[in-house]
């Protein structure tokens, strides 16, 4: 009995020394990926939309790939947004996503931009969209720290052709 319990003690210790809290691995890590989501709501947007676009609704996923250093401070950042629309007119041409700084009922600068444009628009001939992803968009450090750090002070807005000021937006939500 007396050499089983010298072996339980010894495990235990063993299995303790093999423990780093501070390793990359460990259970004080800090997330390399952070996700958020967004619903999106012509309703949301500052004025709400009440044209023909305002049937139109939508699910945004924000998700930020982070690469840290020993101390977990982040070192680089890239974004990539997906998102899918329903509800919209045939042929809406969406112009824009973008991510803005800005509260619920507060329209505020653009801080992300996806790269979509005008110029490359995207046409939904049915009125939807199914998991339109724009990846590896290069986002500053810092900005990336404030939007972890106060994601309802950010919002994910998508733009049409008929409502260029933004069609459906939704604030950040931390997952």
């Amino acid at each position: 009995m007396k050499k089983l319990a010298i072996v339980g003690c010894l495990a235990v210790l063993a299995s303790a020394c093999g423990s780093d809290n501070n390793s990359p691995n460990g259970p004080s890590a800090l997330p390399t990926t952070i996700v958020f989501n967004a619903a999106l709501n012509p309703a949301n947007e500052v004025p709400p939309v009440t044209n023909a676009d305002a049937a139109g609704r939508g699910t945004g996923t924000f998700t930020l790939n982070l690469t840290r250093d020993g101390a977990g401070a982040i070192t680089d950042a890239k974004a990539t947004f997906v998102y899918s629309l329903t509800g919209f007119p045939n042929n809406t041409s969406v112009t824009l996503t973008h991510i803005h700084e800005g509260g619920p009922a507060v329209a505020g600068g653009v801080r992300i931009n996806s790269g979509l444009s005008a110029a490359n628009a995207l046409v939904l001939a049915n009125g939807t969209l199914t998991n339109q992803t724009f990846s590896n968009i290069s986002v500053d450090v810092g900005l990336a720290q404030q939007i972890i750090d106060n994601p309802n002070g950010y919002y994910f807005n998508v733009h049409t052709a008929l409502n260029p000021g933004g069609a459906v937006r939704g604030q950040l939500v931390k997952q």
